[in-house]
């Protein structure tokens, strides 16, 4: 055997070896059990309070983000070409149908409001309520990265903790709530 075929053979063994039992997966939901009612950020669960700075200088918690709202949507966002996609659709085949819901953009990458500032004049997204995650404090409650989309109705309960896809998802939990 040449060496570039043992070399090329003993690259292909060590990276299916750091895949673990990924190689066949069992399609099992591996998550922990959630209860609902319970507190915390996955589905059913009631959302933990939290305060976060916006860029207009309030502060929005979990109670004020509904300011007399069905729900509040959060999207995690990084201001990335994929998040400026997920952000775009949201504006024009979201945001339009439900105007009982406040939409939020979630900055938990620039490291302060003013950041979060400069990357909203940048990116043109003034249409949205933004914050500003700098602790990742919110990050951390709904196990959130880019992309992640929380729904919370307005009695607190978490209705939806998943990744922007193509906004299908996100319409349907939001009619359901209306």
């Amino acid at each position: 055997m040449c060496s570039c075929r043992l070399i090329g053979l003993m690259l292909l063994v060590l990276m299916t070896a750091a895949c673990g039992d990924n190689l066949l997966p069992s399609g099992d939901d591996k998550q922990p059990a959630v209860t609902a009612g319970s507190s915390g950020g996955s589905v059913s669960q009631k959302s933990p309070d939290f305060s976060v700075s916006a860029i207009n200088g309030t502060t929005v918690t979990r109670g004020s983000s509904m300011a007399g709202k069905k729900a509040a949507v959060f999207y995690f966002t990084m201001w990335c070409p994929i998040c400026d996609s997920h952000q775009s659709n949201l504006r024009t085949s979201v945001v339009p149908s439900f105007p009982d819901v406040n939409f939020y953009l979630v900055d938990y990458v620039s490291g302060s409001v003013s950041g979060a500032a400069n990357a909203v004049s940048a990116s043109g997204y003034t249409d949205f309520a933004i914050l500003a995650d700098i602790d990742k404090s919110m990050l951390g409650i709904f196990g959130a990265t880019m992309g992640t989309t929380i729904v919370i109705d307005n009695a607190g309960v978490v209705r939806m903790n998943e990744d922007y896809k193509d906004g299908v998802t996100l319409r349907s939990v939001l009619a359901a709530l209306l």
